[in-house]
């Protein structure tokens, strides 16, 4: 049995959509990042579903790009790879924090809340060498590639344009929430980000749809025109 085009191309459409909701459903329901947390089922479950969320996103953004390849140029390819290593970035930091952070709370708490604090702003007491820098350059992809990916959309005027802008929107937002909020409210800047996600693998989706209906008009007139002759 073989795999069409358009059969992957809304794969990764649903992909889209299920990261988007599940990226807003996750901060809601994300512990707080304390130690005592770290012994808990719910960390577990919340990481592991976080980790599920990226390799989503990724697959997503894929196909995005993937559909407007032609469209989106060099900054649509600079835009994709910067938010793709993201959501790199992000799968494995989940993975540690849901399977590998756990393993040594008991024995080095502080080291352990030191790392999963990285990205809830609390500073470091041990030294993490490298992985302190995990911050800076996860912000620059996922605020830079989000921002580039959105204004590529819109240049490409296949999807919708509305979802491009409330990437760049989403993106914006980001950096702002993270200098006037605190950690616990900062996470609903994600709500956006989540919500244009979902937009984007439902326009994909759509687009797809349309596509695989004007094939089959073109195909039955095929047909018609070669019975006619």
């Amino acid at each position: 049995m073989s795999i069409s085009t358009s059969t992957l191309t809304r794969g990764a459409a649903v992909a889209a959509a299920l990261a988007g909701l599940a990226y807003i459903v996750i901060q809601f329901i994300h512990p707080a990042d304390a130690v005592a947390s770290l012994s808990t089922q719910r960390w577990v479950v919340v990481h592991i579903l976080s980790f599920s969320e990226a390799v989503l996103a990724l697959v997503g953004i894929t196909g995005i790009y993937l559909r407007q390849v032609r469209q989106f140029g060099i900054l649509g390819l600079i835009g994709y790879l910067m938010f793709g290593f993201f959501f790199i970035l992000q799968s494995a930091f989940n993975f540690a924090e849901a399977f590998i952070a756990p393993l040594f709370v008991s024995d080095a708490p502080q080291i352990s809340m030191d790392f999963v604090g990285l990205f809830g702003r609390y500073a470091a007491v041990t030294d993490l060498g490298p992985l302190a820098a995990l911050p800076q350059v996860g912000a620059l992809l996922y605020i830079g590639g989000a921002l580039l990916f959105g204004i590529a959309v819109i240049r490409a005027r296949l999807l919708s344009r509305g979802a491009g802008i409330l990437l760049i929107a989403a993106a914006a937002a980001t950096p702002i929430a993270g200098a006037l909020l605190p950690h616990a409210l900062e996470r609903m800047a994600a709500v956006p980000m989540g919500l244009a996600l979902v937009w984007l693998g439902f326009s994909l989706f759509s687009d797809q749809r349309l596509n695989t209906a004007a094939r089959r008009v073109n195909a039955n007139e095929a047909h018609l025109d070669s019975a006619v002759k």
